[in-house]
C-alpha cells in the first residue's frame, strides 16, 4: 500500500507580516499533483491543517477546494486529525466528507477508536487517527484523572486504537506530538504549560508499522526509520532558511515493512539569509524570496531597509553583524559595557519596530535634542 503523508499545512499563516496564501495554494497543488503520479492509496494529513482555531475564510475554502479535488480526480483514501494549533470541532466537522469506506477525519479525542480498515493484495491495513488533544479533555474521555503529560495522553489513545486493530493487520498510527529525540525549531508551538514535559517516548507506539507524525516542522525520523515527522511544507522562520521541505511517500509491504522516499515541496518563494556588504547585495538579482539582510558594514546605513526593498520587496529583517557580536561578547563578558551611543540605541530600536535605522533628519533631531539635555545638565 502507498501512502503519502504531510502535515503542518498552518494554512492562514504569514511571515512576518506577508500572506503566504499563494504560497500554500501552491503547496496543495504539488500534494494533489503527487497523489496523481505516485498512484497514491493514502493520503494522511497529520494535523495543523489550519494555522490558528478560528481560521480566515479563504483558508477553508482553499482547503475544502483541495478536499474535494483529491476526492474527484483521484482513487486515494483520505485520514486526518487536528494539530494543536487546530480547531477540534472544526476538524471534525469535515468528516462529513462523501464516500465513509474512503475517509477517517478526528477532531476530537475519543476512547472508541475505530480505525479505518483499507485492503490491498496482502490484506488489511488499519489507520488509526490519534488528534493532539490536552490533558483535561482526555482526562473527561477516558475518565481518567491520573492523565496529566501529552505521554499520558497518547498512551491513552494508543491503548484505546490498539484494541480496535483487527488481528494480523498492518498498522499505521497518526499522531500529533513532540516525540522525544525530535529536533525543533523556533516555529512550533508548545503542547503543554511552562514548565511541563511535552515530549513523549517512540515507545508509546508500539505494534505500530508506521508513525505518521506532525508538530515538528523539519522532516526527520525519531526512534526508528518507520516513526517519522513529514515537516512543513513551507519554512516558517528564518531559522529553517536552506533546508528542503518535502512529503513523505511510504510504501508498505505485505509483511509490514516501509520504504521511505521523500518528494521535495517547490515553494514559489525561498526564505533566505543574505550576509555581506550593502551595496554589494544591492547588486544581487531582483528576488520574491523572503530575506533576512545580515550586513557586514561597519558604519550604519541610512534608510537600508527602504534600498533593500527596492532590489527585496520581501525583505523582512536586517541587522549587523558587528552588532550580533557585540551583542554576543556583552553576553559573556563579565565587566561592565561601556554606556552606548544614544544615536546608535535608537538607530536599533528602530530598525527592529519598523525595518529602517533613522534618517538624516531624524539624526538632527537627536542631535538637537541631545544638545539642549546637555545644556540643561550643565546648568546643574
Amino acid at each position: 500500500m502507498r501512502i503519502l503523508h504531510t502535515a503542518d499545512l498552518h494554512l492562514g499563516r504569514m511571515f512576518e507580516g506577508i500572506s503566504l496564501e499563494a504560497d500554500q495554494a501552491a503547496i496543495l497543488d504539488q500534494i494533489r499533483a503527487a497523489v496523481r503520479e505516485h498512484k497514491t492509496d493514502v493520503l494522511v494529513i497529520a494535523g495543523d491543517i489550519f494555522d490558528r482555531a478560528v481560521p480566515p475564510a479563504s483558508a477553508v475554502r482553499m482547503f475544502n477546494s483541495f478536499l474535494s479535488r483529491i476526492v474527484q480526480e483521484t482513487d486515494a483514501a483520505i485520514v486526518m486529525i487536528a494539530g494543536n494549533h487546530d480547531s477540534a470541532d472544526r476538524i471534525e466537522s469535515m468528516a462529513i466528507l462523501p464516500d465513509r469506506a474512503r475517509v477517517l477525519v478526528r477532531g476530537a479525542v475519543r476512547a472508541d477508536e475505530e480505525p479505518l480498515i483499507l485492503l490491498d493484495e496482502a490484506g488489511p491495513v488499519a489507520f488509526s487517527a490519534l488528534p493532539f488533544a490536552y490533558e483535561h479533555a482526555a482526562q473527561e474521555c477516558f475518565g481518567d484523572t491520573n492523565i496529566t503529560t501529552p505521554h499520558d495522553v497518547l498512551a491513552a489513545q494508543a491503548v484505546a486504537a490498539r484494541e480496535t486493530v483487527p488481528e494480523g493487520a498492518r498498522w499505521v498510527v497518526l499522531a500529533h506530538a513532540f516525540v522525544a529525540g525530535g529536533e525543533v525549531g523556533d516555529t512550533e508551538r508548545p503542547l503543554t504549560r511552562v514548565g511541563g514535559i511535552e515530549t513523549v517516548p517512540s515507545e508509546v507506539f508500539s505494534g505500530a508499522h508506521y508513525v505518521a507524525l506532525g508538530h515538528l516542522h523539519r522532516p526527520q525520523q525519531v526512534g526508528a526509520p518507520h516513526i517519522r515527522y513529514s515537516g512543513a511544507p513551507l519554512a516558517y522562520g528564518f531559522d529553517e532558511a536552506g533546508g528542503q521541505k518535502s512529503m513523505t511517500l511510504v510504501d508498505l509491504d505485505g509483511a509490514g515493512k516501509v520504504s521511505i522516499e521523500t518528494l521535495p515541496f517547490r515553494p514559489i518563494r525561498d526564505v533566505r539569509i543574505l550576509r555581506g556588504k550593502f551595496t554589494e547585495l544591492l547588486q544581487n538579482p531582483p528576488s520574491e524570496d523572503f530575506i533576512k539582510v545580515v550586513l557586514t558594514d561597519e558604519a550604519l546605513v541610512i534608510d537600508g531597509m527602504k534600498r533593500l526593498r527596492e532590489v527585496f520587496p520581501n525583505a523582512c529583517k536586517l541587522t549587523y553583524e558587528r552588532r550580533d557580536r557585540a551583542t554576543e561578547t556583552k553576553a559573556l563578558a563579565a565587566r561592565p559595557s561601556a554606556v552606548a551611543d544614544p544615536v546608535e540605541v535608537v538607530n536599533n530600536f528602530l530598525s527592529e519596530v519598523r525595518g529602517e535605522g533613522v534618517s538624516p533628519p531624524e539624526v538632527e533631531i537627536l542631535a538637537d535634542a541631545l544638545r539642549r539635555i546637555a545644556k540643561e545638565e550643565a546648568r546643574q
